[in-house]
Formats: structure tokens, sequence, C-alpha cells
């Protein structure tokens, strides 16, 4: 790989303690057009990528003092995001996945083949630019840590522009799709990315509350009100006031509280259940629904006016099984979530795992495909999650292999999973179908330059036209 011109090269710290080896490493990779710089213990790693940030570090496993092993994890204490290449002339599988739960890119054999060692390193700073170029379209989209709302799909990437665009505006917005597609995601995306951010964000879920609860809930109650009423309670929208308040399931409302929240809408006042004075409300309203609401107005059992004033602005999530080429992207989010919840270094799937993932029509949507990786997670054993790890609905009719961590290979390089570089390469090839092969438009939809895609589809061999 040449460095780009007039941009800085990628920097790398080679760690090796034979002085023989690390200087031909260094000259060695130097030659490629990388900014190289060596350490000659893993001591001296270990101070060197603490006083000075490097793209990727390439370090041998047996050194006099600590080993590579102990120096990675003294690195990604204090830099998680760095990877590192691990090389090592005893390669044996317990070495491997020991160096991959340590939390190592890659693994290599020595003597080292120059050819795979390039394309690692080439590789492993793709994935890196990837991270940073998805990590700078959520800042660009306002969103904020955890927010959640991933995919290259055309799909989602019209939803996340259609965010973009309605999030500065005071517009009420009506969020519909499939129970679990994420519609709360959203509302919480478009209120981070509002003049509204700093003032709170209120969420009710209006089908988890009996009407006279529900009428409490919004608008608060005086003392004395109703039975149990001891003190005055603020409601929902006073307790947003400056904010957003988004309205779950409003699908679900009375007649009554349908009539209570056109008042709101029109007037932006409130009043308080047994009370009289009227409250000034300053809010944002979102709402929500899994129902059809235009069905629900012909039908006479949702007003056609508080319909028109919740619609201001419509955006429609689409279920999961419409976006197939988002789950490998979604799935490895999940993994890297709770893996760190659960401090497991889970690193990707078994090819027969992902296939499960990617056959399963997930009528419960992002939140069932959530929950079964977070189950992958807590049963998996080794650094692969298999399929045997997965709920059983996922396996039907699919015979079951071994697990993972059990495969006799000899290097990480060459275990059968399913890694996030995979789930890069089947994202790029999704948008490169969903485009008809346009690749401005397929790049608009990965959130990546042009000159970017062009480096991805000459790295996976995509050089011409998906069929």
């Amino acid at each position: 790989m040449t460095a780009v011109k007039d941009a800085p090269a990628p920097s790398l710290l080679v760690v090796d303690d034979d002085p023989g080896h690390l200087a031909m490493l260094t000259t060695l990779i130097r030659g490629w057009g990388y900014a190289t710089e060596g350490a000659h213990s893993g001591e001296a790693a270990v101070e060197t990528a603490l006083r000075r940030p490097f793209d990727l570090i390439l370090m041998d496993v047996r050194m006099a003092g600590i080993s590579g092993i102990e120096a990675l994890r003294a690195v990604k204490a204090s830099n998680p995001a760095i990877p590192i290449l691990i090389m090592t002339a005893y390669s044996t599988v317990e070495s491997a996945v020991e160096a991959l739960k340590a939390g190592a890119y890659d693994y290599l054999t020595k003597p080292l083949d120059f050819d795979v060692l390039r394309l690692s390193l080439a590789r492993a700073l793709e994935h890196a630019g990837l991270r940073k170029e998805n990590e700078a379209l959520r800042r660009e989209l306002g969103q904020a840590e955890g927010v959640g709302l991933i995919g290259a799909s055309r799909a989602m990437r019209r939803v996340l522009d259609m965010v973009a665009m309605i999030a500065p505006s005071e517009a009420t917005v009506l969020i519909s799709g499939e129970t679990g597609s994420g519609k709360e995601l959203v509302a919480r995306a478009i209120h981070k990315a509002s003049a509204r951010a700093s003032g709170p964000l209120v969420a009710v879920n209006c089908a988890a509350l009996a009407e006279s609860l529900l009428e409490s809930e919004l608008f608060g109650h005086e003392k004395g009100a109703f039975t149990g009423a001891e003190r005055r309670r603020e409601g929902r929208f006073k307790q947003a006031d400056g904010g957003t308040v988004f309205l779950d399931e409003i699908g679900e409302v009375s007649a009554a509280m349908q009539l209570r929240l056109l008042r709101v809408l029109q007037e932006r006042e409130v009043v308080r259940v047994g009370g009289n004075e009227t409250l000034p409300v300053d809010v944002r309203v979102l709402a929500a629904t899994n129902r059809d609401l235009r069905a629900l107005v012909a039908d006479g059992r949702f007003r056609q006016d508080l319909y028109y004033r919740l619609n201001v602005v419509a955006l429609h999530l689409p279920p999961l099984r419409e976006r197939a080429g988002d789950i490998p992207l979604l799935a490895a989010h999940f993994l890297q979530k709770y893996g760190a919840k659960n401090k497991k270094n889970v690193q990707g799937f078994t090819p027969a795992a992902m296939d499960c993932l990617l056959r399963h029509p997930w009528p419960g949507n992002v939140r069932e495909l959530e929950n079964a990786v977070e189950r992958a997670v807590v049963l998996s054993t080794g650094a692969i999650a298999g399929e045997r790890e997965l709920p059983p609905e996922l396996l039907a009719g699919v015979a079951v292999t071994a697990p993972a961590a059990q495969n006799p290979v000899g290097a990480a390089a060459a275990l059968p999973v399913m890694l996030l570089e995979d789930a890069e390469k089947i994202a790029v090839l999704a948008a490169m179908r969903e485009a008809e092969g346009n690749k401005s438009q397929a790049a608009r939809m990965l959130g990546v330059t042009r000159k970017t895609l062009h480096a991805k589809l000459r790295k996976y061999g995509f050089t011409r036209r998906p069929e």
C-alpha cells in the first residue's frame, strides 16, 4: 500500500526483540509507504505507544521481558481502537485464540509471507479508517453515543438522510414501523440533532397505561384530584418544557385522550387533572406507531384532525427483513456492545452462524437481532460465536457444527469467521446492488467518499457491476 499523495503516511510501530528482524521489517514496511518506528521490547512498545499515537502496531509474541500479549493488553487498555497484528514462530490454536481474546486484529506466523503481511496491514488500516468514517457520519447526524442508528442499505440511508434534514426543524414527526424496528432510537436521534438537544427528552408509552393513569402521566394532577393523589404532580408535557415529548404507540389512545392531545398540539398548553389553571408548554412532539393510522382514521377510530397534526413529517422505518444487508453491521455492533458489557472479547461469527442470521425473517426486527446476539455473547466460550449459541428458532433445518473454538487451525487468519472486515465487504456489495452499479450513489449510501469506495471495490475484487 502506498501512502495517499498530500496525506500523511500511516504510522506503524514494529516490535521485535531480534535486532536483525526488527531492522529488516522496519526497512521493508517503510518501503511500502508507511512511516515506521521500531521498538526492541514489549516494555519499549508500551512506553512508545503511550507517548505518541500510531495507526497500527505489528508485534512479536515471544520477547524477553513482557510478552507481546501482555504488551498488547497494556496498549489496548489506553487505546482500544488501535489495530495490533501479532506475529510468532510458535503457531498453535491456543496462542491464536489467546491473541484474539486479548484484542489482536490478526495473527501472522513466522517466517512471514510478505505478501500476506502487506495485505494484512492494508486491511487493518482500511478497517480502522472505516470505523473513523462511520464515527464522523454519526457526528454529522448529531447522534450521541449509544443512539445506535446503523445501516448501509438504501432504505436505511433514506432514514438517516431524513433524520439529518428534519432534526433541526420544529416540525412534529410521526414515526411508523413494526415493533422492534427502532422507532425510539430514531426519536432520540432527532432530539439529539435538534436545537432542543440540551433540553429533556421525555418518552411515554401510551399503550402501557390505562386511560386515567395516562391522563395524569401526560398532563399532571392536582392534590386530591383522585384517590391516591396526595400531592400535586407535574405531567410529562410540563417536565419536557424546552425539550421534546416522544409519544410511543400513539395509535392506542382513546377518543377522549385524542381530543386532549389535539388541544395540546393546537394551543401548546395543558391543564392538570383536577385543576383549572392553563399551563403553557414549549415542547416538540414526536410520535410513533406500529399501526396504520390512515386505516384507523377511515374506520373512525382515530381523529382525522389529530392525525394531520401529528403527520406534519412522516418517517417510515423499514423492517429488518427488507434491509438484510445491514444485518452483519448490526450484528457486529451488538457483538461489541455486549462483549464489553459481559467482559468477553468475542471477535465474530462462524459462517454458519452468520448464515443463520442472514436467513432468519426477524419478525421482531432489530430488537430480536439484538437479543439473539446478546445470547450468543453470553453463551460463547471462545473468540468466535457459532450457531450453537444462537436462539433455537434460528436453527430450523440447519446442521449445527462443532463449537468454533475447537476448530483445528494453525492461526487466527485461518479461522472460519465472519469478522467486521467481512461485514464491511457484504455492506459494500449490498450498496452496489442497491445502487444498481452507480458508484457515486453507493458511496453516499455507505457514507464514504467515492475515492474510498473505489479503494474498497479494488480491495475486494469487485471489478464489475454485481450480478
